[in-house]
């Protein structure tokens, strides 16, 4: 072992060390973002970029689960990123189901899927589906894997399945329109059920949430993190932690 990483492991325990584990956010969002530059600056390809951010979602579930965080959710591809070129979306479809069913037979993780499934290919929804349906009975994190994903679409969903739901039971419009509140239509989100993230964090120096979790992360902390996602360490998971438990969180108020 080098000496800087002798240093780093030390820092890393004395922040860990220093960590108050009654103030770790339950849920936590992150989105993965910098991995095509992360190659770019290494010379890889953007192949290699995507399949080393893939390879560091193992160790970040594995620090929170030494933290006790209950659920993360991971942005690993928005709707947006459907349209890039075929030559680049192709792989990383394949990376994005090989990191999928590897969190599926990892044993630890419970995995859902959060997006708009039919806009992906056949394959993906899948593999998607099987994840889900094999991890049903594990006890772990809940892993939201958000793939095909974007807020204001969620958002769109959300309000449609209610139109739908109310649409079987014979309610009008204008009854509806009398009752529906926040809490209908937080009924129908993708993470129906699930805590809203206490805390959201993005690499790679980007200080926007691009549309992640627009209506769950009201209230959220942000966490905006310079290194790129597949070179996040666990003192920078660490230090993410530090910072949210260090704020007082007011709920708007």
């Amino acid at each position: 072992m080098n000496l800087r990483d002798l240093v780093y492991r030390l820092y890393a325990r004395r922040v860990e060390g220093r960590l108050d584990h009654d103030q770790v956010p339950k849920h936590i969002g992150v989105i993965l973002d910098g991995n095509r530059r992360w190659a770019k600056a290494s010379g890889g390809t953007p192949e290699a970029g995507h399949k080393a951010g893939a390879s560091k979602i193992q160790e970040l579930l594995g620090w929170c689960a030494e933290t006790d965080v209950e659920v993360v959710t991971l942005w690993l591809l928005s709707t947006d990123n459907l349209d890039r070129p075929e030559k680049e979306l192709v792989p990383l479809l394949g990376i994005i189901e090989d990191a999928v069913r590897a969190l599926a037979a990892d044993g630890r993780w419970r995995v859902h899927h959060v997006g708009t499934l039919d806009i992906l290919p056949a394959h993906t929804q899948t593999v998607l589906k099987e994840a889900e349906q094999d991890t049903l009975d594990h006890t772990g994190i809940l892993v939201n894997v958000a793939v095909g994903y974007g807020g204001r679409q969620e958002i769109a969903d959300a309000v449609r399945s209610l139109l739908l739901e109310h649409a079987d039971k014979g309610t009008s419009f204008e009854e509806l329109a009398e009752i529906v509140d926040v809490e209908h239509i937080s009924e129908h989100l993708y993470t129906r059920g699930q805590p809203d993230p206490d805390l959201v964090i993005r690499t790679s120096g980007e200080q926007r949430l691009s549309g992640f979790m627009l209506w769950q992360s009201a209230h959220s902390e942000y966490y905006f993190c310079e290194v790129f996602w597949p070179a996040f360490r666990k003192v920078d998971f660490l230090r993410a932690l530090r910072d949210y438990a260090a704020r007082h969180r007011r709920y708007g108020s």
